[in-house]
């Protein structure tokens, strides 16, 4: 991971700084919050490189659980420790969970409306759109990668094919080339032989 001097790598000021931050990172975050986490964490509050956002993000995906939870959880225990990984998942979740429950109701009342399917499958297609151009966004950060751009772009399009042309299940994916990945990784990092 590369290291900034302090004033380029500000981290969070306190607990409560750490809680309101990821209250506004959640209720930003419908459909899609990969383009916002990235945005918030590594360009406006620069807690984070855009190296280690990659790094901390992959380790996210592949832990049980939505993977901005684990990610808070991560960054909350990096800077505080139990206390900022249990804050920082209360301010993933607590006044989401309250919306949530409100929009509930709501929908139920109205789900039979043409309307309201209308609007969901609207923003399905924005959520997508906002991921690949993160996914776009974050391309340049590869090139300091120990496998190599070539080899990242190559399980990129693997996990592409695998997972939405031939429908294989996402477990499957992440165990073999994932697998595969992390072991030409280690191969990569080890020190030379003398």
């Amino acid at each position: 991971m590369s290291s900034l001097p302090a004033e380029d790598h500000p981290q969070p000021k306190s607990l409560t700084d750490l809680f309101v931050s990821f209250t506004l990172l959640a209720l930003q975050g419908f459909g899609g919050v990969l383009a916002i986490v990235q945005r918030e964490l590594v360009e406006k509050k620069r807690w984070m490189t855009r190296e280690e956002f990659i790094e901390d993000w992959a380790v996210a995906q592949i832990m049980p659980g939505p993977n901005v939870i684990n990610l808070s959880l991560m960054i909350g225990s990096r800077y505080f420790g139990l206390k900022g990984a249990m804050v920082a998942l209360a301010g993933m979740l607590t006044v989401p969970l309250v919306l949530v429950l409100l929009l509930g109701v709501f929908y139920a009342h109205f789900a039979s409306h043409p309307g309201a399917a209308g609007a969901l499958r609207g923003m399905g297609a924005v959520a997508a759109g906002l991921i690949a151009a993160t996914g776009l966004k974050l391309f340049g950060a590869l090139k300091s990668n120990v496998l190599g751009i070539r080899t990242c772009v190559a399980f990129g399009a693997a996990c592409f094919v695998a997972v939405a042309l031939l429908r294989w299940p996402l477990a499957y994916v992440l165990l073999g080339l994932g697998g595969l990945a992390c072991l030409l990784a280690y191969r990569g990092l080890r020190p030379a032989a003398p």
